[in-house]
């Protein structure tokens, strides 16, 4: 157990927010996502859909960037773990950072296959309005690539509670905001 009290190197400013920003909007999006058919038909409803669509296409924006980001300029840390923990922790990232991307793809399709109006601004055309089994199928992907991100983001959570209060290191507050302004 490691009960080092010296300050832990931090990730960057940039890389910190947008690790966070991300989580909040895959948190808004889940919420969204769930309680869409809670509101009746009409306006509210297309609203509702509006943004989780608006919130999701923020994502896959976001997301690319964190990856563009991540490979041009985020500073990199040692690895806070060796061995099966290291590769543990790279396989979370990536299976993470796969996972959200998919969603993201699921949900343009999704939008694409079905057709959508956003904000009763601009209609998206059903690809094929009559063929419903590929709508439920792309729907049903969608859902599970969100089911699966939400598995994995707690897992990710769960790890960086379990590193702060069991193994005692500095992991989570590596990623935590505010130490670098």
């Amino acid at each position: 157990m490691n009960t080092d009290t010296t300050t832990p190197p931090s990730y960057d400013t940039k890389s910190i927010w947008l690790h966070w920003i991300t989580a909040a909007i895959v948190i808004l999006l889940l919420c969204v996502g769930q309680t869409i058919d809670w509101f009746p038909r009409g306006i509210w409803r297309i609203t509702m859909r509006s943004l989780h669509i608006s919130a999701g296409a923020l994502l896959g924006v976001i997301m690319l960037y964190r990856i563009w980001w991540r490979i041009q300029g985020g500073l990199r840390l040692p690895p806070a773990d060796t061995g099966l923990l290291q590769v543990l922790t790279k396989t979370m990232h990536w299976a993470l950072y796969t996972t959200l991307l998919a969603t993201v793809i699921l949900g343009v399709a999704n939008v694409w296959v079905r057709g959508d109006t956003l904000f009763n601004l601009f209609t998206v055309p059903a690809f094929d309005p009559a063929n419903k089994a590929l709508v439920h199928q792309v729907e049903d992907l969608h859902q599970l690539a969100a089911y699966l991100v939400l598995i994995l983001a707690v897992l990710h959570a769960g790890a960086a509670l379990l590193h702060h209060y069991v193994l005692k290191d500095a992991v989570l507050r590596r990623m935590l905001p505010g130490r670098n302004e």
